[in-house]
C-alpha cells in the first residue's frame, strides 16, 4: 500500500511535484534512495525481495511510481509490482510504447496504478481497466483503488499538496506526508480488511509493529531538467531511520 500526490503542469517552472509515501512490512528488506549500481542514472529505493522499486527517477528525465491496489480477493500475481517502475526508468520504451506492453499482460501482476512519465508526458495505467491514459495538467492524488478515489486521506493529502504549490519545498512536503490522523470510521471505505485495518491504513503516514509508512519521498523536477529528491525512511512505529537528499 503507498499513497502518492503530485502535480503535474506542463510548461511551469516546475512541471512535477510529488510528495510520495511507501506503506510495507517492516521486515521486508530494501535499500534506501540512491543511484543504482548496476543502471546508470537510475535513483531509487530498492526492494532486496524482489529487485523492484517503488519510486524513482532515471535518464532522460524518467520518472515512474507505484501503488498496489487493496483487494484481499484478487489473485496474486506471479511477478512483482516493483518491476514494472524499474523496467521503466532503466529501459528504452516511450511512455507510449511501455504501457501499451504493460497493458497487454498486467494480470501477470497483483493488482497495481502504474504512473510513468519524462519531461513531456505522464501517464498512468491502472491493473483492473489497463486502459492507458495520459494525463493532462492537475494536482492528483492515489493511493489503493483508481486514481483520485476520494479516500480521505487522498483528498486530505491532496489539498495540502495544492496549499504549497506556489513555493513547493522538501521540508513541507515531507510534513504533509508525515501526518499521522486517521479517518472518522464513517468516512472509511470497504476494501474487506475488516475496520481495525481500514483504520490503520486511513492516514497519510501509518504507524504500527509491523507495518506502516518505510519511507516518504518528494521530488520536485524543474523546467531544465534538474530534479530534487529527498527520502526519509522509517522503522517500527515510525521511528526515524535516516533521510538521503540528492540533487541531480
Amino acid at each position: 500500500m503507498c499513497l502518492i500526490v503530485f502535480a503535474w503542469r506542463p510548461g511551469h517552472a516546475q512541471p512535477l511535484i510529488v510528495a510520495a509515501n511507501r506503506d510495507e512490512f517492516y521486515a521486508r528488506p530494501s535499500q534506501p534512495l540512491g543511484q543504482w549500481q548496476d543502471f546508470a542514472g537510475v535513483y531509487a529505493g530498492r526492494d532486496l525481495e524482489a529487485g523492484g522499486t517503488w519510486l524513482g527517477v532515471g535518464p532522460g528525465g524518467r520518472f515512474a511510481a507505484l501503488t498496489n491496489i487493496r483487494n484481499p480477493g484478487q489473485p496474486l500475481g506471479r511477478r512483482s509490482r516493483g518491476e514494472l517502475v524499474a523496467q521503466f526508468l532503466c529501459g528504452e520504451f516511450s511512455v507510449e510504447q511501455y504501457l501499451a506492453e504493460i497493458a497487454q499482460r498486467s494480470d501477470e501482476y497483483s493488482g497495481f496504478n502504474l504512473l510513468v512519465g519524462n519531461a513531456q508526458q505522464l501517464a498512468y495505467l491502472n491493473a483492473t481497466d489497463p486502459t492507458p491514459r495520459m494525463l493532462g495538467h492537475g494536482v492528483y492524488g492515489l493511493a489503493n483503488a483508481g486514481l483520485d478515489t476520494p479516500w480521505p486521506k487522498v483528498l486530505k493529502a491532496r489539498a495540502a499538496l495544492t496549499e504549497q504549490l506556489n513555493d513547493p519545498q522538501p521540508e513541507g512536503l515531507l510534513a504533509l506526508l508525515s501526518d499521522p490522523q486517521t479517518a472518522p470510521f464513517a468516512e472509511l471505505p470497504d476494501t474487506g480488511v475488516g475496520l481495525a485495518t481500514e483504520s490503520l491504513l486511513s492516514s497519510v503516514f501509518i504507524a504500527s509493529q509491523s507495518y506502516g509508512t518505510r519511507a516518504s519521498t518528494v521530488l520536485i523536477v524543474n523546467a531544465d531538467g534538474s530534479r530534487r529528491l529527498v527520502e526519509r525512511s522509517f522503522g517500527p512505529y515510525g521511528g526515524h531511520l535516516g533521510e538521503v537528499e540528492l540533487d541531480l
